[in-house]
């Protein structure tokens, strides 16, 4: 058992060293600039870009002609900018390019047109008259798709993490409990297939293309080739040892979810998913991503002892209704739930100045507006887990009196199915949020 944490240990520090991601590559600046009239066609376009690009992740085009592209000879930023050799045009009034860039850290894709109208060619047209070739887009299903992915795989997170979590703070004889075995055993299988599917989403959505794209080789093999799909790569390895864990829990139960060796491995690769998973989100835009990859940690660790906390609660501690059970794990989730909310708005707010930047994005962009979604429907959350934190306060010591008496627990444990409902609510808006463009 030392050495398996030791080797966990040795993974959990390779983690943690690795760069944390970022989002988006855009366009900063064409030479010519957009829009500048050109008495005829220039044989090249420099495009400069807001962070390093790789040639293979950028698409330009004309009239449907995907065009050549180089690094340019000299000057300085040459991993920021592209040459794009523009051929000879003697029909045309102006000249319009498509291009099209793919993040190298995580994947996310951005798009745009450049027009020049050329003076040669615009007398007795108006550009009115002259037909604009249509942007690029991302595929709706393949972004609906991948959310809904993603939603699967924080709640997998969550679920894992917090059960985990709470088997081994508050409840160790959940280990004997075929419920909660079995949910742990459905979260880690979860957990493993969304992190085997999510890339090659990731990986279609990023290049544009269609559903039939994710399972194409091609696909992965692009991404791998980005840090989000080494980060990828890497949350798909933890996930397998986190079976190591689950199999050492359900093998040695109580005795195992109260022994140090096996807390260890099971704190070394919790913390190894909270960490890769926050790697491929926004929490590095900004001037502060050293803040912003903390916050995220603690962020993700707050949900997942919260929502793991309550589905054990709901599906093993509540309906076996055992005195001893009750008094022990509901009083301590009280508590740590207190603590888990607290850390929750700390490092939410951290992160909503880290990416949003300004008050006016909360309005004017779309991450700001599903960010504001998803902060009302925290409020109720946080009335109903008041409320639950009375009934601990005040019926708690009756419902032990009276052997855990189904009427003295029903309030309660609808107020915790309310309170896990509404948090999946929060875990969709979440999932929505990391295929949005930051609010900057």
């Amino acid at each position: 058992m030392r050495r398996r944490a030791v080797s966990l240990f040795a993974v959990a520090a390779l983690l943690f060293s690795a760069p944390t991601a970022s989002a988006h590559t855009e366009l900063d600046s064409s030479a010519p600039k957009s829009g500048t009239r050109l008495t005829h066609t220039p044989a090249t376009v420099r495009l400069s870009f807001s962070e390093p690009v790789d040639l293979a992740d950028v698409h330009i085009s004309t009239g449907g002609k995907r065009l050549t592209l180089s690094r340019p000879e000299r000057g300085g930023g040459k991993d920021t900018v592209v040459e794009v050799t523009v051929p000879k045009t003697t029909d045309r009034s102006r000249l319009g390019l498509v291009w099209q860039v793919r993040d190298m850290e995580d994947g996310h894709p951005s798009s745009g047109t450049l027009s020049f109208p050329l003076t040669a060619k615009a007398a007795g047209a108006s550009a009115s008259d002259i037909p604009q070739q249509a942007e690029p887009a991302p595929s709706e299903t393949v972004r609906k798709v991948w959310a809904a992915t993603r939603w699967a795989g924080y709640l997998a997170l969550a679920l894992y993490v917090g059960g985990l979590a709470f088997v081994a703070l508050l409840w160790p004889v959940g280990a004997q409990d075929g419920r909660t075995r079995r949910t742990l055993a459905l979260c880690w299988l979860t957990g493993l297939a969304a992190s085997l599917v999510a890339p090659g989403l990731q990986g279609a959505y990023g290049a544009m293309g269609t559903l039939g794209d994710v399972f194409r080789p091609s696909t992965y093999q692009d991404l791998l080739s980005t840090e989000v799909g080494i980060v990828a790569a890497c949350r798909v390895l933890v996930w397998v040892l986190a079976a190591i864990v689950l199999a050492a829990l359900l093998q040695g139960g109580e005795r195992a979810a109260r022994s140090p060796g096996w807390r260890t491995g099971a704190l070394v690769v919790a913390l190894g998913l909270l960490r890769t998973t926050g790697m491929t989100g926004h929490n590095a835009e900004g001037t502060h991503p050293g803040w912003g990859a903390v916050a995220d940690l603690v962020h993700l660790l707050g949900i997942s002892l919260w929502l793991g906390g309550l589905t054990l609660l709901l599906l093993g501690v509540l309906p076996r209704r055992r005195p001893e059970e009750l008094s022990a794990a509901v009083s301590g989730y009280s508590t740590l739930a207190g603590v888990s909310v607290a850390a929750i708005a700390l490092a939410g707010a951290v992160l909503t100045w880290q990416v949003v930047g300004s008050f006016g994005a909360l309005f004017h962009t779309d991450y700001g507006r599903l960010l504001l979604l998803k902060l009302t429907v925290l409020v109720p959350v946080l009335l109903i887990a008041q409320r639950s934190r009375g009934w601990v306060r005040t019926r708690l010591d009756i419902a032990v009196l009276l052997q855990g008496d189904r009427a003295t627990v029903r309030p309660f444990v609808y107020s915790v199915a309310a309170e896990t409902g509404l948090v999946l609510v929060v875990l969709a808006a979440t999932s929505l949020l990391v295929t949005s463009a930051p609010g900057r």
